[in-house]
């Protein structure tokens, strides 16, 4: 039986006391950073009187997560074996996904437990009002990658939730200005951390107000969903784009009746 475990982002009272349980009674775990997950335990052990598992500690990773399941496919039927991320809900980014797959396709038991998670927490936190969002979870570094993740993430006609680390927060506020300086934002900083801070106003505004501010922590950011009042690119403003084929053909065919195929087999012929 493998179990898929959330873990506290921030403030460790967030633990359930189901997840204690299962934590000893684990004969296995499969662990972002080993590092981690054990000081965790330890914590949960000090100030809440878990029993301390007599596990085995195993890192799955994107590097390894492959070799894991090859490695130990013959007892994941016999063994308590739980997997957790550092910090949230397990497999939301991250390669847990790979783990759930290889059950599914051989048919053995598993189960996801409901808990912390970055995502809902800072969209509830949000006050946006509309119930539909999509998750872009990290954006692309640099490039034309990230401008093309961008420019998607403002006018899919959602509201978009991202990570951002600190580093690259003040740049993603520069792109974000220059896109839409009056787009609204929320920005939430350390979630049920102690130094947990909310920021809700215009991209332009938050702009400046970063400019005065040390930007440390981890942080979510949510953009507000274009309003279909506020003017819309044109087929030719598109056209001129410098974008690859597939995201371009997505938003001409947003633009008209055609699809994203019909778009896409147009694109690649000029």
């Amino acid at each position: 039986m493998i179990t898929f475990i959330p873990t506290p982002i921030g403030n460790p009272q967030d633990i359930t006391i189901r997840a204690m349980k299962l934590f000893e009674n684990a004969a296995l775990f499969f662990c972002e950073d080993t590092r981690q997950t054990k000081r965790l335990l330890r914590l949960l052990e000090e100030r809440f009187d878990m029993t301390y598992p007599d596990a085995e500690f195993y890192s799955f990773n994107e590097h390894n997560g492959e070799a894991r399941i090859e490695e130990f496919a013959s007892v994941f039927e016999q063994k308590e074996i739980i997997y957790v991320s550092d910090a949230g809900m397990p497999v939301i980014s991250d390669p847990g996904q790979l783990l759930v797959a290889y059950c599914q396709s051989q048919d053995i038991k598993y189960d996801v437990l409901p808990g912390a998670s970055a995502v809902t927490t800072a969209y509830a936190a949000s006050g946006f009002e509309e119930g539909k969002f999509l998750f872009y979870a990290f954006l692309p570094h640099k490039g034309k990658e990230r401008s093309t993740a961008l420019l998607e993430a403002m006018n899919n006609g959602y509201n978009t939730v991202l990570y951002e680390s600190p580093h690259r927060l003040e740049k993603l506020l520069k792109e974000l200005v220059e896109a839409d300086e009056n787009r609204e934002l929320f920005l939430a900083k350390e979630i049920s951390k102690k130094y947990q801070t909310y920021y809700r106003g215009k991209a332009k505004e938050l702009n400046e107000k970063f400019k005065t501010l040390t930007i440390r922590g981890e942080w979510v950011v949510v953009i507000s969903a274009k309003k279909s009042s506020e003017k819309s690119l044109s087929f030719a403003e598109v056209l001129k784009l410098e974008l690859p084929p597939k995201p371009k053909a997505k938003l001409l065919a947003q633009l008209s009746d055609k699809s994203v195929k019909e778009w896409y087999e147009t694109l690649i012929k000029n």
